[in-house]
């Protein structure tokens, strides 16, 4: 807990008051946050893949996937989107929640999902998917009601566990 609460200090003491303060502090971590988070779901996504899509807006020589490099590039978007909502403490919302899904899941939906099953990105799924090992996820008929009650809650929370509030988060949300 010790190391938890010396990681806590040290990001306050940035005191971040800009986009650019954010750019300069998370420089390093957001290429690794969209690494790390591509290999979950796809072996051929590299590092130097990644971080030549956020330095260069641009891949050489790669023979995987489109679809991963969508995905490493709406990672990009992403934080280019939120950046200055995380400096205001936009509160979370069904609407900010729709906008990063419909950023992350852009030009990444397969022929069955778009087509067939008529799903869009930023708008709330329509057939029941689950992730996950345990196969975890509301009923398509719940995600509205269940993701109302997630946000009221976690914008309710006034602890200082900042952290442990935003696994949580991710941790139901998933």
């Amino acid at each position: 807990m010790e190391q938890y609460s010396r990681i806590v200090a040290l990001w306050q003491s940035y005191k971040i008051e800009s986009a650019a303060d954010l750019d300069k502090y998370l420089d390093s971590f957001r290429i690794l946050f969209a690494f790390h988070s591509g290999k979950i779901e796809n072996e051929e996504i590299t590092y130097h893949d990644t971080r030549e899509i956020f330095e260069n807006g641009r891949v050489v020589e790669y023979t995987g996937s489109p679809r991963a490099l969508f995905e490493q590039q709406n990672q990009k978007l992403c934080y280019e989107v939120l950046k200055e909502k995380i400096v205001q403490k936009e509160p979370l919302s069904m609407e900010l929640i729709k906008e990063i899904h419909r950023v992350l899941t852009g030009g990444t939906y397969d022929e069955r999902r778009y087509i067939a099953n008529e799903e869009r990105p930023g708008e709330f799924k329509k057939h029941d998917y689950v992730t996950g090992v345990h196969e975890v996820g509301s009923a398509a008929e719940d995600v509205e009601k269940d993701l109302t009650e997630l946000i009221a809650e976690v914008n309710a929370y006034e602890g200082k566990d900042v952290l442990k509030a935003a696994a949580y988060l991710h941790a139901r949300f998933e």
